[in-house]
């Protein structure tokens, strides 16, 4: 558990660097998000092109299905392709720290391949399950546009993110790369539980998400924490507020990981304030077909390969059951 010096600097809040999507100067882009993806692997995006309208829509439709009767909800429990509702504490991303599972509830999408898509019967582009239209008339349109506005959000962040990595702006845009993509986006509703990380109590325990990068919307309810350095003692959390109409954007470990550890994949966590909390995370991983190899432009005499070229589904696999067994270890 975390100390009481832990527990005090919690009041700490990062100052993030601003991506401006409407800057057409590329390049200054890049230098500004290599800087951020070096320092901490966070930051805010605006002039996304996303409508205002459009995110509160599905904010709107988000809290009505998690003010659905439980019975209602359980009616799409998640299925073993991780599409659906996962109910409160069914999740304990930090079981070593945490007491029982996160005081938050989820309703998962993802990408839907055509009927005759040979990948239909993978786990990463199946069928959506849906709550009932008669009980959430639009639910299903709202959701579905929302999540191709941010996929196409993150597209344009990746154009960024291959020159920071002094790659061509197109790296990213092929079929086996963000051409055919894994999208999941999670509606998160967080109870208005207080945590307490002295008695191991938090609406998210601590990770750090294994994809390419995090699409985040967030209500303007403080939660979310990042720590830039996981082996200081103690950790030093800091809040990331959250800006109106832009984007919070976190790069993953996969992305550390084909960056040869260039870029930073960090802690971060989600503490209640007593305050029901919504937000909306899209997850972007390139196809399951990518070679996920340490890219040439990452690489010197001096920075060898720290990593062995691996297959983006079976390192998807293999991220899913480090976490299955450390959750039954502990």
């Amino acid at each position: 558990m975390e100390s009481k010096t832990e527990e005090a600097s919690m009041i700490n809040v990062s100052s993030l660097t601003c991506i401006d999507l409407d800057n057409s100067n590329l390049h200054q882009l890049a230098v500004l998000l290599k800087q951020a993806c070096l320092d901490s692997g966070f930051f805010y995006v605006i002039n996304h092109g996303m409508s205002e309208e459009l995110k509160e829509d599905a904010f709107e439709q988000s809290k009505k299905f998690f003010a659905l009767p439980l019975e209602e909800k359980m009616k799409v429990l998640r299925n073993e392709k991780h599409r659906g509702y996962a109910p409160i504490h069914e999740s304990r991303l930090d079981p070593k720290n945490q007491v029982q599972g996160d005081y938050k509830e989820g309703f998962t999408i993802g990408m839907e391949g055509p009927k005759d898509c040979p990948d239909l019967d993978k786990s990463f582009y199946s069928s959506n399950t849906w709550p009932n239209p008669d009980v959430l008339p639009g639910w299903r349109e709202t959701m579905e546009k929302y999540h191709q506005e941010a996929l196409r959000v993150c597209k344009s962040i990746a154009k960024v993110i291959a020159l920071a990595l002094d790659l061509d702006v197109d790296y990213f845009d092929g079929p086996e790369m963000l051409g055919n993509p894994i999208a999941n986006m999670i509606l998160f509703h967080y109870e208005g539980i207080l945590s307490d990380p002295s008695k191991g109590i938090y609406a998210c325990g601590a990770h750090s998400d294994y994809g390419m990068m995090t699409l985040l919307a967030t209500d303007d309810v403080m939660g979310l924490q990042i720590c830039k350095d996981k082996d200081a003692k103690p950790q030093k959390w800091e809040y990331v507020p959250s800006i109106k109409k832009a984007f919070i954007v976190n790069i993953g470990d996969l992305l550390e990981r084909w960056s040869n550890g260039l870029f930073k994949s960090i802690l971060h966590r989600v503490l209640g304030n007593g305050q029901n909390r919504y937000s909306i995370p899209l997850f972007v991983l390139p196809s399951h077909k990518c070679l996920i190899d340490c890219l040439p432009t990452c690489q010197s005499k001096i920075n060898l390969p720290k990593y062995p070229a691996i297959k983006c589904s079976s390192y998807i696999f293999q991220r899913y059951k480090e976490v299955h067994e450390h959750q039954k270890q502990t």
